[in-house]
């Protein structure tokens, strides 16, 4: 892969991953509610989810995908009906003090919210999205040399991809951990958590409402 086509590939998906979406507010809101630290494994869970879609995407099921309307919209039927039920948890989220201090939480929250908990609600919503999958089987063929071995350059997109989602993702997080201080009033987090619950309902619906 020529280093032109490399660093054209990482300024397309900088800008992609940047933009803020149904996986970035997860991690943000993680970040506030758990700690910068426990939400990475969001942020892991999300970056394990995109790995799956490209391999998927690679396998040609993205093509299968495109040309199936029954198989989309089921696929597109759960992914929007799982974030609607994030929005409808985070609107039914308990309010304390500090979302930020895990002190304060009781061991049963602990456990409710553990590190495989909310690996497996990032990746839930990162693989949830069936566009996310035409994406890749529409991105990738655009930055790989068909004259050249494919398998070395499918690694090198993915990796690349890989780095930029958990950077970014861990920044998202950070910034959630970050504003923590700003929510010790029971009426700032009730407010937080009604607005990210309205917006994981919006994206929910938008999804629903798509096309290919």
């Amino acid at each position: 892969m020529e280093l032109t086509t490399w660093l054209t590939y990482v300024g397309v998906i900088a800008a992609l991953i940047a933009f803020p979406g149904p996986v970035a507010l997860l991690c943000m809101h993680h970040g506030l509610r758990h700690g910068r630290q426990r939400a990475l494994a969001t942020v892991i869970g999300g970056a394990t989810a995109s790995l799956v879609l490209m391999g998927l995407s690679s396998l040609g099921l993205g093509a299968i995908l495109a040309t199936s309307e029954l198989a989309f919209t089921l696929l597109k039927g759960v992914g929007a009906a799982y974030l609607i039920y994030l929005g409808v948890l985070a609107w039914r989220a308990p309010v304390t003090a500090s979302m930020t201090d895990d002190t304060a939480q009781s061991p049963q929250h602990v456990e409710r919210t553990s590190t495989r908990a909310l690996f497996r609600r990032g990746f839930t919503v990162g693989i949830s999205n069936p566009k996310d999958l035409l994406f890749f089987g529409a991105l990738f063929p655009g930055f790989i040399d068909l004259g050249a071995p494919q398998l070395p350059q499918f690694a090198i997109l993915s990796l690349t991809w890989l780095a930029i989602d958990l950077a970014t993702m861990s920044s998202y997080a950070t910034m959630g951990s970050g504003i923590g201080r700003w929510f010790h009033s029971p009426r700032r987090v009730k407010l937080f958590n009604r607005t990210t619950g309205s917006l994981f309902i919006a994206a929910g619906g938008t999804l629903a409402a798509s096309h290919r």
